[in-house]
Formats: structure tokens, C-alpha cells, sequence
């Protein structure tokens, strides 16, 4: 099997940062497609005619990160199986059908169905993204690998209200034409990045050039429950990342949405602002993974480098994001907004980097335990808040719900300092440049 250590040093540097522009590409189109009913949510409501527009939106909404969540382990557990490219390549297919079918939901119950079935695809992408990360990049640089990781997840947050507003405003004659609703023509043309994204990653990158992410097939290949369930680590990662998911999923789910409500925007303003808040986001992950390896160089402190900025930056988040609720002006309000998510992003990139430390040889395997309880964060999230505002009328607090996430977060994170891996092992994973 090719490894990292059977490659010329700036071949192996090549391979890897081309590898990562695939992994960003592939969690920027997921992205867009996860969040491509935010935007036309009460649309959707209102053609397939269900009862309660809040209340069932927000159930569909919350399958799909339901389903997300539950598939978490076993999509790890396959990466760790038979390795990441043809788990990635497996799934962006599945996953990319899944969104064009719902285009052809006809009430609730089908929508909803197709949805969570699309959420339950997506599952093993990033726990297969994060073993490759953990087994291609040296410890030195694989916070601003997952970093770059997870700016690629949030520009494609960031971006698809946008798209999705503009998209919408401009296919609707094309849309009466076919006699299809908007969405409906939106969620079959999203679907078409993810079939060409696979096709041209597996051209591009076979498995002779992508080093160090096939599956191992050794004696450690079991997982063991007893370590999973026992692990206080463990236990605290997938607790910072139920919190953190659940409050930054309101801005792929209702914020749009909040925007038009309390601010009186249209439906092509909530899309500009909301994108512009992904983008705090998503300057966050990326700078946070250059300083966070700074800091490691400057200190050699994990507990510093990593979890510090963690701690800081949701804090910080939360506080900004109260302000925000005293400040009139519309963009005066955003501003604060986006600095608390580039806050939150600039920390959270913390927990894929101890994720893949903390995994070891089982890096995927952890990664999607965490990840699946933060999925569970997730679809509690759009749910909870749907459920506030129809029982209240109130939409502004969801805005304190979130503050409140995000200040739990920080204790986890407070509390939270993983020692060696999870099975004990020795990572099999590159410690040099």
C-alpha cells in the first residue's frame, strides 16, 4: 500500500493539498444542497399544503439531521473499512440522488422521507474527510487542514441562501414554463455538482495517488464499544459538538427566515445577509487553523492551541450574539452576528483537530461519534425553534436560544483536554512535514 513515507516530500505536499481541494469542493456542494430549503421554506409549505408551515418545516428540517446524526457512526465505520475515496465517491452519488428525487415530493410525508434520506447519505463524508485529513497531514498542519475543511463547509453555508434567493427569483418563468414549482426546478439542478464532483475525483485522484486513506486491514479493525461508551473525552467531544452544531444549524435553517420576520427584509435580503454571516463563518474556520498551529508551534501546548481558542471563541460568540439583539440597525446587527460566527468558526475548528488526534488508527470512527451527536444537536435545533415561535409568536428568541447553546459550549470545552487515543494506540499518522 502507498504511504505518505513512500512519496518524494514535495510530491507527498502536492498530493496532499490536492486531495484537501477535493475535500473542500465536496463539503461546499453538500453545503448547498443541505441548506437549499431554507430559503423557499414557507414556499414549500405553502404548495404541498401542509397544515402547520413552522411546525412541519421544521420537522423535515430536523429528519434530515436526524438521519444525519444516526448514520454518523456507520459511515466512519465504513471509511474505516474500506477507506475514504470510495466511501466519499459512494456517497456524494447517493446522496446527490437523494436531493434530485426530492424535487418530486408531492405532500409531507414524501418530503420528509426523501429528505432524511438525503441527510443519512451525507453522513460518512466528513468522518472519511477527517480520516484522510488525519493520515495525510502531519500533526503541525492539520489545523488548517480541517480548517480549510470546514471553510469549505461553510462557504457552501454561506453561499446557498444567496444562490438559492437568486436562483429562485430567476428560474421562476422557466419554472411556469415547465409547470414545476421554483424549488422544485432548484433542488434537481442542485443535485448535478455532487455527480460531477464524483466523476472528476475519481478520474483525478485513484487510489495509487491518494497515499495513506485505504482501509487497514489488521487486527485493530474491530471497534470497541467498551473504550466508545466508557471515554470521558469522548464523552465531552460529542458533547461540545451537540451544542456547537445546534446553534451554528440556525443559520442553514431558519435565519433567513428570523431575518424577514424581525427585520421586515425580503426574501432576497435574508438571502445576501445570511450569506454574509456564513461568511464570518467561514473566515473563521480557516484563520483558526492557521493560528491554531501557530500557537502549537509558538507554545507546544495542545491544551492551549487547541482548546484555549475553543473556549474563547464561543464564548466571545455568545456574548456578541446577545448584543446583537439591542442593535436597531439592520446592518449594524449583521455585523455583530457575523463576528460572533467567525468567533465561533475560529474555535470550533478545534474539534475535527481532536477528533483526528484523539481517534488514532480510528479517526474516522471518532470523528463520526462526535459528529453524530452533534447531528442530534442539530435536528433538535430547527425543531425546538419551530416549536418556540409557533407557541410564542416570538421569533427573536431563537436568537437568546442560540446565545444560550453557545455558552454551554464553551463550559464543555472548558472541561475538555484528551489525553493519548481512544484505543491506545500509536496514530498512524504523519508527525513530519
Amino acid at each position: 500500500m502507498t504511504t505518505t513515507a513512500s512519496i518524494p516530500p514535495a510530491e507527498g505536499r502536492y498530493v496532499r493539498y490536492q486531495v484537501l481541494g477535493f475535500l473542500c469542493l465536496s463539503a461546499a456542494i453538500a453545503y448547498v444542497q443541505r441548506a437549499s430549503l431554507s430559503v423557499p421554506a414557507l414556499e414549500i409549505a405553502r404548495d404541498l399544503k401542509f397544515p402547520n408551515a413552522t411546525t412541519d418545516m421544521g420537522k423535515i428540517q430536523s429528519a434530515w439531521y436526524l438521519a444525519y446524526g444516526l448514520m454518523q457512526l456507520p459511515g466512519g465505520y465504513l471509511a474505516d473499512r474500506i477507506g475514504s475515496r470510495r466511501t466519499l465517491a459512494i456517497l456524494s452519488v447517493t446522496w446527490s440522488l437523494a436531493t434530485f428525487l426530492s424535487a418530486f415530493a408531492f405532500d409531507f410525508y414524501s418530503l420528509l422521507i426523501l429528505w432524511a434520506l438525503m441527510g443519512a447519505a451525507q453522513a460518512g463524508a466528513f468522518p472519511s474527510a477527517a480520516k484522510a485529513l488525519g493520515q495525510l497531514f502531519p500533526e503541525a498542519e492539520r489545523a488548517r487542514a480541517t480548517g480549510l475543511l470546514a471553510s469549505g463547509m461553510t462557504v457552501g453555508g454561506a453561499l446557498a441562501p444567496l444562490l438559492t434567493a437568486v436562483f429562485l427569483e430567476s428560474i421562476a418563468p422557466i419554472a411556469s414554463s415547465l409547470h414545476l414549482y421554483r424549488w422544485q426546478l432548484l433542488l434537481a439542478t442542485y443535485a448535478i455538482p455532487g455527480f460531477i464532483w464524483t466523476l472528476l475525483f475519481l478520474i483525478v485522484i485513484p487510489e495509487t495517488k491518494l497515499p495513506g486513506t485505504l482501509a487497514k486491514k489488521t487486527s485493530h479493525s474491530h471497534i470497541e464499544w467498551s473504550r466508545i461508551v466508557t471515554s470521558q473525552s469522548l464523552a465531552l467531544l460529542c458533547a461540545q459538538q451537540f451544542f456547537r452544531a445546534a446553534g451554528m444549524v440556525f443559520f442553514l435553517t431558519w435565519f433567513p427566515t428570523f431575518l424577514q420576520k424581525t427585520r421586515g427584509v425580503s426574501l432576497l435580503s435574508s438571502g445576501l445577509l445570511t450569506t454574509i454571516t456564513g461568511a464570518g463563518s467561514a473566515i473563521g474556520s480557516m484563520t483558526g487553523g492557521f493560528f491554531s498551529d501557530w500557537l502549537l508551534k509558538k507554545t507546544g501546548s495542545q491544551r492551549i492551541s487547541r482548546q484555549g481558542i475553543a473556549v474563547v471563541g464561543m464564548t466571545t460568540c455568545s456574548l456578541l450574539i446577545l448584543t446583537s439583539h439591542f442593535i436597531h440597525n439592520v446592518n449594524g446587527s449583521i455585523a455583530l452576528i457575523s463576528l460572533g460566527t467567525f468567533c465561533a468558526s475560529f474555535g470550533g475548528v478545534s474539534g475535527y483537530t481532536v477528533a483526528i488526534r484523539f481517534g488514532g488508527r480510528k479517526a474516522a470512527t471518532v470523528f463520526g461519534s462526535m459528529n453524530m451527536f452533534g447531528n442530534f444537536g442539530a435536528a433538535l435545533f430547527p425543531l425546538t425553534a419551530g416549536w418556540l415561535v409557533a407557541r410564542t409568536g416570538n421569533w427573536n428568541l431563537i436568537l437568546f436560544l442560540f446565545a444560550g447553546i453557545m455558552a454551554i459550549d464553551a463550559v464543555c470545552w472548558a472541561f475538555l483536554n484528551p489525553q493519548g487515543t481512544l484505543s491506545g494506540d500509536e496514530n498512524d499518522q504523519p508527525q513530519h512535514s
